[in-house]
């Protein structure tokens, strides 16, 4: 269905008054949408809608209706609900609708206390035995107070099927001492910080555009609750990180566009999760912080990462170490679709071998938070994939703030191994990065990376249909202007037929 893109950009960011709506001492005192609308889980006969009530004056249970329109103007309602938001989970509504017809675009929007939400547009999937095509973008690590929002900007302009969110949505940190924009409060622990960040983070104008505009699938990384986290355990070994993960959780839950039966339960979510796209690809959905094993070799006293020597730390090798854990593997290699042409890899951080220093010396320098610190289950993953012949393996991540475009081979130590993969990691949307001399010199060390860039910022936008990748990296130009335009980097194609990426 044709879409007329620019009248729903710039009529969709208004907070529009219903003179339907019932009237009454509330009615307008208060932004009851101020954190915008969102959309996620597309299927091909529903997905989940999402808003959450802001402003005082609430009672603890508040009734919210939702409208879906298959049109702009709402001159054709294809359906209408109700969701109850209650105070105890923020006033976050997540409903979820079904019996839609597949493959199509829908329009939605919220009302409640006499206000109504803007406008969000959204779609569903094709059904599994149809042709497909799939335009999305992969973006993450938006920590706030060192840039803008402009990479968002141009993603809700960007005419996108989906939003594939690798992580980092929030950062935990306090505001840093040189901001281009502060944050609320210092480091954050409790629930209520953690809905605070949420706030301030999804109170941005661009970000809300983006996530109007389509449906979204989301995987988190480590800030979402504290840096380097795995399992419970964090950085500072004091910290209760059973009660601060459980707060974390919960408020990721709230603001994000999850069905219900995601809700945490204590300091457990399940994010894992699969999407097909008509018969053209399966995309997975990965954790790699709740179920791994912690990281090898820590620095004195702490836990989190650490960047050491093959040589110094046996434990690198180890095979019975796991960055997904041992279920989450399993359901990984079962679940390989030996059918559709495309599989994608939604993960959170960089899976191909960087070493630090040359691996024919000692065997390298690495860094244990990433794939690089559990090598064997990166081995056994890919060596799947190799053994069953998996087609169009594209392994999507991000978390290193850098742009990666790299081959994946099951043994990196075996210079006959094949590549079996291909794989896109996207620079963060702000956050910063290391200077890019360093990746510079480490480049020699890692001839399978196509493309390093640890300079920019932005997102990568693909399109995909049954014969061919096609990936755009785009770069914010000035990321600390909001306004900001991108430029395209650089292309790069990946044959269904044949691993591996080309520059185009």
């Amino acid at each position: 269905m044709a879409l007329p893109r620019r009248r729903f950009l710039s009529g969709a960011a208004a907070v529009v008054a219903s003179p339907w709506l019932a009237s009454g001492p509330r009615a307008a005192d208060v932004a009851r949408f101020s954190l915008g609308v969102a959309s996620g889980q597309p299927r091909a006969d529903g997905m989940v809608l999402w808003t959450r009530l802001t402003g005082g004056d609430m009672a603890p249970r508040e009734t919210v209706r939702w409208e879906l329109a298959a049109d702009e103007a709402f001159a054709r309602i294809v359906a209408r609900g109700e969701e109850t938001a209650e105070a105890e989970w923020a006033y976050s509504v997540h409903a979820e609708l079904a019996g839609l017809d597949a493959d199509r675009w829908y329009w939605y929007r919220f009302s409640a206390l006499g206000e109504r939400s803007r406008v969000g547009r959204t779609r569903t999937a094709p059904r599994a035995d149809a042709a497909a095509t799939l335009r999305f973008a992969i973006a993450s690590c938006q920590r706030f107070d060192v840039g803008h929002y402009a990479a968002w900007r141009h993603v809700a302009g960007a005419d996108l099927d989906l939003v594939i969110f690798l992580g980092d949505y929030i950062y935990e940190y306090a505001t840093r001492k040189d901001p281009i924009r502060r944050m609320e409060g210092g480091e954050v622990f409790t629930l209520e910080q953690y809905r605070a960040r949420y706030a301030t983070h999804k109170g941005d104008p661009s970000l809300q555009a983006a996530h109007a505009a389509a449906p979204w699938l989301l995987v988190w990384d480590d800030h979402e609750v504290s840096n380097d986290y795995a399992g419970f355990r964090g950085q500072d070994l004091s910290v209760d990180m059973r009660a601060r993960r459980a707060a974390a959780y919960r408020a990721y839950w709230e603001h994000m566009p999850f069905p219900k039966s995601a809700r945490p339960v204590d300091a457990d979510m399940r994010i894992v999760g699969r999407l097909d796209w008509g018969r053209l690809a399966r995309i997975h959905l990965l954790d790699d912080r709740q179920y791994r094993d912690v990281q090898a070799c820590p620095r004195p006293n702490q836990g989190g990462s650490n960047t050491v020597a093959l040589a110094q730390c046996p434990a690198l090798k180890d095979p019975a170490r796991s960055l997904l854990g041992s279920e989450q593997e399993q359901w990984l290699a079962d679940g390989w679709d030996l059918e559709r042409p495309w599989n994608l890899l939604a993960q959170q951080t960089l899976m191909s071998r960087f070493a630090w220093a040359d691996p024919a010396i000692g065997g390298g320098v690495y860094w244990t938070d990433g794939w690089d610190g559990y090598a064997p289950a990166r081995n056994r993953l890919l060596g799947t994939v190799a053994a069953k012949k998996v087609p169009g393996v594209v392994v999507l991540g991000g978390d290193v703030h850098s742009n990666y475009v790299a081959d994946l081979k099951a043994d990196y130590d075996d210079p006959a191994s094949p590549v079996v993969a291909s794989e896109f990691c996207g620079t963060s949307i702000t956050s910063l990065s290391l200077a890019q001399s360093r990746v510079d010199a480490a480049r020699e060390f890692n001839p399978h990376i196509r493309y390093g860039r640890a300079d920019q910022r932005g997102y990568v936008s693909f399109e995909l249909d049954a014969r061919q990748l096609r990936a755009s990296l785009q770069v914010v130009e000035r990321p600390a202007d909001p306004a900001s335009g991108v430029t395209t980097a650089a292309r790069f194609v990946v044959d269904a037929a044949r691993p591996g990426a080309s520059a185009a």
